[in-house]
């Protein structure tokens, strides 16, 4: 699948079916989020990949019940570094969250490509998260993320015309 097809074939699942991700697979993912550009190359991140099934269903508990996180075979977790993150983004901020969020769509990308669903999760509490995982006070929790097989391969399907909005409210040319 090229990266266009993917592009338009992601989209955000909430229904997985419980076969484990062949390892590479795994892999192939991990290879995707460690590739990904982030400001001056400094890579200010740590992905944890939650495979445990009771760990995985008190993670679903702390982002806000929701329950179908807790059925995906793995679920990522996008720790960001701050004090390993540029520090002169948009002059006064650090790039963490930029980085991880570009991290985190070159694996939902490659996810797709590889037939399996994600959803992007940013309804949690956080230092629910980091007690839960053992992160460290100084990190951030950026997004999570489910990834699995759709239980139904229906929920990749390409996205539709009316899906999106059109062109002449999306696009300017030299200025606004």
């Amino acid at each position: 699948m090229d990266v266009m097809e993917a592009i338009r074939t992601r989209r955000s699942v909430r229904a997985y079916r419980p076969d484990p991700i062949p390892k590479k697979i795994l892999d192939r993912m991990k290879e995707a989020l460690r590739l990904a550009p982030s400001a001056c190359n400094l890579q200010p991140w740590t992905f944890i990949f939650v495979q445990d099934a009771a760990l995985r269903r008190s993670l679903a508990e702390v982002c806000r019940k929701q329950s179908f996180i807790g059925e995906a075979p793995v679920i990522v977790v996008g720790v960001g570094h701050p004090e390993r993150a540029y520090k002169k983004m948009r002059g006064e901020d650090n790039s963490v969250d930029v980085d991880l969020t570009i991290a985190l769509d070159h694996l939902t990308l490659a996810a797709a490509a590889e037939g399996l669903g994600t959803c992007w999760i940013g309804a949690f509490g956080e230092e629910q998260v980091k007690e839960l995982l053992g992160i460290p006070r100084t990190a951030r929790v950026v997004a999570i993320t489910a990834l699995g097989f759709p239980a139904d391969h229906s929920l990749l399907r390409p996205v539709r015309d009316g899906d999106r909005r059109p062109d002449s409210e999306l696009f300017r040319t030299d200025r606004y």
